[in-house]
């Protein structure tokens, strides 16, 4: 489905949270164009330029990149859109990050999803990647076919470091000290979504909001569900 005017959304959530397959599927579905803030810092890391050692500093360590850097970021690839309907995933982190997108664009909505820490402790912990294409497994639920290689390559599967237990719980606690206020902010704003933690309903519920926000038919979306 392709939405007949231009809209702008944002995907919220914690680390681990589903933000990209949430997103993935949403983008595909509306063609949207997707923007996430980890491909962009994880482009920045693997060339390994002087801005990504730094973000590859604040990754480990469990802290967020900071405001400046990160809106800098975002913005100059949101300008490189266009006039292009997107859904903006990781970003804003801050409220002063969420200050400098409305400065520069009219956010439509908002979804957080909300799930809870202790499942996404689990979520993390058990993932293991293919650092060159980013490909993730879960030894739990998504499994590589062989045991620590990648499906596709055959080359091992690594854990990142902002994965181990102890980095993952530092992620968490600085999402819940400086991101939170963000929900509160998009709250006052009447644009936030909560959602339980199954990804089927997270996205079907997502899809209700974009329809409904956009203008398109809501019954015609019911009925092919």
């Amino acid at each position: 489905m392709i939405l007949q005017r231009i809209f702008r959304a944002v995907i919220m959530g914690p680390p681990g949270s589903g933000k990209g397959t949430v997103s993935a599927r949403i983008t595909k579905s509306y063609e949207l164009q997707h923007l996430s803030s980890g491909d962009i810092l994880r482009g920045n890391i693997n060339a390994k330029t002087e801005l990504g050692l730094l973000l590859k500093s604040c990754i480990d360590q469990g802290q967020l990149v900071p405001d400046d850097v990160m809106s800098r970021l975002i913005l100059s690839d949101l300008r490189a859109l266009g006039r292009s309907s997107w859904l903006l995933d990781g970003f804003p982190r801050t409220v002063s990050q969420a200050e400098a997108l409305d400065d520069a664009y009219s956010v439509d909505t908002v979804i957080n999803l909300n799930v809870p820490f202790q499942t996404i402790k689990q979520r993390l912990t058990s993932r293991w990647t293919h650092l060159p294409s980013g490909r993730v497994y879960n030894i739990d639920f998504n499994p590589p076919k062989v045991p620590g290689l990648d499906d596709v390559t055959g080359e091992p599967l690594a854990q990142r470091d902002d994965d181990t237990p102890d980095t993952v719980t530092r992620r968490l606690k600085s999402y819940e000290t400086q991101t939170e206020p963000v929900l509160e902010y998009y709250r006052i704003k009447e644009s936030t979504l909560h959602h339980t933690e199954a990804c089927d309903e997270l996205y079907f519920n997502a899809s209700l909001l974009l329809i409904s926000q956009s203008g398109e038919n809501l019954a015609e979306f019911l009925s092919s569900c």
